[in-house]
């Protein structure tokens, strides 16, 4: 008799992607079923349906008071249930409904900073006579409160003002709003709600700290390759020497003391550099970065953080930046302070996902442009990617690696990327951005 043996076929590539999609999915499971998220499902449920937590508490009691009757077939307890039933009736029926409101909101701009604080005010005006009802301002808890303003009556024309404040504590995506007014019936069982104002979107950028960067001499560079628009940077790469003062230069760059001492006006000159491309490379795997809250990771918020102030930098500088994720290209090639908006606009709306680094080291593999000085930003630095990257480096690139140093413990990223030859700069969640590129080698302009 012969034994059938079952043999997997898969390498383990296709294993290693398998694994990653099912814990996409779990994640996507994980992250429908958690408090906030729950919390979330419940609050538009009230909203959409009116029933309060009273009212659906008085329908629950009709439904048990029936059941109960049904089981030992009591009469009154029939009673009970219909006339519960018949009170949610009323309540539904006597709710204010159609309230003539008119609402704007002004002092909220489209787009804010990490540590921005808006000053909000919001104005109604009643378009008719109304009583008793509640105006809420809804807002995203990583902002603030919800704003409640009880009103208790308001002639028509009359005009209400109030005042709250939005502090941008973290960068995101956020919903202000919208600004509706909420009326009950007496009895507090079913609600209506009234748009006096629709949402508003609201983008908080990452905090820019005021960081240094140089573009390195590539390992092979025979002859050497010169930008296509070749001049050299007002704030200098490297420091070349000092010459006498010309009409044009920037009066920042004099040296006052060679100047005292040789009694000519000195500046000092930048080495050209030899690239004017940036690539930025920001690892967006989820399972590499840590997890202290159900969607807060301080490693890739710090990684967002670097990203966005060596971005801003370079194109501040005239360079041209390229912004790159795990899953693809974040934005076009940019360059120009100009384009600072829309890279931070697409950094303040990039997340984690499961997509592994290997896949943005290979795009660079697959489409290497030795004229680009590449910034790989990662709390880990595997033996694939390790592996991935030497190949990448055998191009002739230049490649600084900024190792989020999340885990004391890790020290794995920063070894093997000083081994590859890489320059390497450690930054703990924290950190002062300047301080660790200044105190890693970067020259600071």
């Amino acid at each position: 008799m012969t034994a059938t043996v079952d043999i997997d076929r898969r390498t383990p590539g296709q294993t290693t992607s398998a694994a990653r999609r099912a814990q996409a999915r779990f994640d996507r499971v994980r992250d429908a079923l958690g408090p906030r998220a729950v919390r979330r499902r419940l609050d538009e449920w009230q909203r959409k349906f009116g029933v309060t937590a009273l009212g659906a508490t008085a329908l629950l009691a009709a439904v048990s008071l029936w059941i109960v009757a049904r089981v030992i077939a009591g009469t009154a307890m029939y009673l009970f249930a219909y006339g519960a039933l018949l009170i949610f009736a009323m309540s539904v029926a006597i709710a204010p409904r159609n309230l003539k409101l008119k609402g704007e909101r002004e002092g909220l701009f489209p787009r804010g900073r990490e540590g921005d604080r808006f000053d909000v005010t919001l104005t109604m005006e009643a378009r008719r006579r109304v009583t008793t009802f509640m105006l809420e301002e809804r807002v995203p808890e990583r902002l603030g409160r919800t704003v409640k303003v009880p009103v208790t009556k308001l002639s028509k024309g009359e005009i209400v003002e109030h005042r709250y404040g939005l502090r941008c504590t973290r960068r995101g995506v956020y919903r202000v709003g919208p600004l509706v007014a909420v009326a009950q019936d007496p009895l507090g069982l079913f609600k209506r709600e009234t748009v006096v104002a629709e949402p508003f979107e609201l983008l908080v950028h990452p905090r820019i700290e005021v960081v240094s960067d140089r573009a390195l001499t590539r390992a092979h560079e025979d002859p050497p390759i010169r930008p296509p628009v070749s001049r050299p940077w007002p704030s200098g790469m490297e420091f070349y020497g000092m010459r006498e003062y010309v009409p044009g230069d920037d009066v920042r760059r004099i040296v006052w003391r060679a100047s005292a001492r040789t009694g000519k006006t000195m500046v000092w000159d930048a080495e050209q550099g030899i690239t004017d491309r940036i690539t930025i490379i920001l690892d967006t795997d989820r399972t590499n970065h840590s997890r202290e809250a159900e969607d807060l990771s301080e490693s890739f918020e710090t990684g967002v953080r670097v990203a966005a102030s060596l971005a801003v930098r370079h194109l501040r500088d005239n360079y041209e930046v390229r912004l790159e994720v795990n899953g693809g290209p974040l934005v076009r090639p940019q360059r120009g302070t100009r384009a600072q908006t829309e890279i931070l606009d697409s950094l303040a709306r990039v997340d984690t996902d499961r997509e592994p680094l290997t896949k943005a080291i290979h795009r660079l593999i697959a489409n290497p442009q030795r004229d680009a000085h590449n910034v790989l930003v990662t709390p880990r630095l595997g033996e694939l990617e390790a592996a991935q990257l030497r190949l990448f480096l055998n191009t002739g690139v230049s490649v600084l690696v900024i190792a989020l140093l999340w885990d004391d413990e890790d020290t794995f990223t920063v070894a093997r990327a000083a081994a590859l030859g890489c320059q390497v700069i450690g930054i703990h969640p924290g950190d002062d951005l300047k301080t660790a590129l200044y105190q890693s080698g970067a020259s600071v302009g």
